[in-house]
C-alpha cells in the first residue's frame, strides 16, 4: 500500500490523495465566497468576522502549499510555492490598508488560481503525480520547442509561469494603487513601504537560514519549515488587519516584528557548525520543530487575545450567533 505521507514532497502519495486534497479546496472556496453573504443575511457581520475570514485564508496559504507540493512532488521547491501564494496575499492586505477597499484584477488568486489549483489536483488524479517531474517538453509537447523550459520538470515551469503572468503583474497593480492613495492625501510612499519590510525580512530570514544550515532545512523538513512560516505569515496578516481595523497610523508596527525573533537564533546555531565541524550546537531537527512551535504559540495567543476582546467590547460572541431583541 502507498504510503498517504510525503516526508520531504518529493513521493508520489496514492491518487485518490490528489482528488481528496482537490475537493477539499473546492469546498474551501465555495464556503470562502458565501460565509459572508451569510454573515449579512444574519446580521452578524463584524470586524471579528474580517479577521477570522482573512486569518483562515493566510493560514490556508501554507497548508494548500503543503497538499500541492505533495500532489506535484515538487521537494523543496514547494517553499518556493508559498512565497508566490503569499506574496500577493500580503501585498492586497497592505493595498486595503490604506485604500480602504480590496479591489481584485479581473483574473485573481481567490477565484481563478485556487480554481486552477483543484483542477490540478484532480487532473493529478488521472495523469499521476509523476508527470509534473517530467521535463516541460514531454508533459506538454506543444511547448517543446521554448528555449529553457523543455528541459525543466514541469512543476518548476509551472513556478516561473505563475510568477511572471500572475504574481508580478498582480504587485505591480498593488503598489500603483497605494502609491495613488498616498499621493493624493500627500502622505509618504516610505511609510508605506515600511510595512513590506516584515514580510521580506520573515522570507529572507528563512532563505538564509536555509542557505547557511548544514542540513537543509526546507529540503529535510519542509512541512515544519512552511508550516512555522505560514504561521509567522498568519500572525504578520492578522496584526496588518487589526491594525486597520483600529486605524492605526500608517507606517511600521513593530508588534509585527514578534514573528522574527526566532530567526536570528536560528541563524545563529547555524553559524555554530562552521566553528564546529559542521556540527551545530543544537541539532537542526529540534530547531525547526521549536520555529514551528513558537510561531505556532504566537498565532494562537495573538487569536485568542483578539477573539477576547473584541467580543468582549461589542458583546458579541465567537461561533455563536444570538437572537435579536425585538
Amino acid at each position: 500500500m502507498d504510503a498517504v505521507y510525503s516526508p520531504h514532497l518529493d513521493s508520489a502519495p496514492p491518487r485518490w490523495v490528489h482528488f481528496a486534497h482537490g475537493l477539499l479546496l473546492f469546498l474551501y472556496q465555495t464556503f470562502d465566497a458565501v460565509d459572508g453573504k451569510q454573515a449579512r443575511r444574519t446580521n452578524s457581520s463584524s470586524p471579528l468576522g474580517e479577521l477570522f475570514d482573512h486569518g483562515c485564508d493566510a493560514l490556508a496559504c501554507a497548508f494548500e502549499t503543503l497538499a500541492f507540493g505533495s500532489t506535484a512532488m515538487c521537494g523543496r521547491s514547494s517553499f518556493w510555492f508559498w512565497v508566490l501564494s503569499a506574496v500577493p496575499f500580503y501585498g492586497a492586505t497592505w493595498e486595503h490598508f490604506f485604500t480602504n477597499t480590496l479591489v481584485l484584477p479581473v483574473v485573481n488568486g481567490p477565484t481563478e488560481g485556487l480554481m486552477l489549483i483543484y483542477l490540478c489536483h484532480f487532473f493529478t488524479t488521472f495523469v499521476g503525480a509523476g508527470w509534473w517531474t517530467q521535463q516541460f517538453g514531454k508533459s506538454i509537447p506543444i511547448f517543446s520547442w521554448v528555449p529553457i523550459f523543455h528541459d525543466i520538470p514541469t512543476f518548476r515551469a509551472a513556478l516561473v509561469l505563475l510568477a511572471a503572468f500572475g504574481v508580478i503583474p498582480t504587485i505591480a497593480f498593488n503598489v500603483y494603487n497605494v502609491c495613488k492613495v498616498v499621493q493624493a492625501r500627500k502622505g509618504s510612499m516610505l511609510l508605506a513601504l515600511a510595512m513590506l519590510y516584515p514580510f521580506l525580512v520573515l522570507v529572507g530570514g528563512v532563505l538564509a537560514w536555509d542557505h547557511l544550515s548544514p542540513s537543509d532545512i526546507i529540503g529535510s523538513y519542509p512541512h515544519l519549515v512552511i508550516t512555522g512560516t505560514g504561521l509567522a505569515f498568519g500572525f504578520l496578516v492578522g496584526r496588518m488587519i487589526l491594525a486597520h481595523l483600529c486605524d492605526e497610523p500608517k507606517g511600521l508596527k513593530t508588534g509585527m516584528c514578534m514573528s522574527l525573533l526566532f530567526l536570528p537564533l536560528a541563524i545563529a546555531n547555524t553559524l555554530t557548525a562552521r566553528l564546529n565541524d559542521g556540527v551545530p550546537l543544537v541539532d537542526e531537527s529540534l530547531v525547526v520543530l521549536g520555529y514551528c512551535l513558537f510561531t505556532g504559540a504566537l498565532y494562537l495567543h495573538f487569536a485568542t487575545s483578539v477573539i477576547h476582546e473584541i467580543t468582549t467590547a461589542l458583546g458579541i460572541y465567537c461561533f455563536r450567533i444570538t437572537r435579536k431583541e425585538a
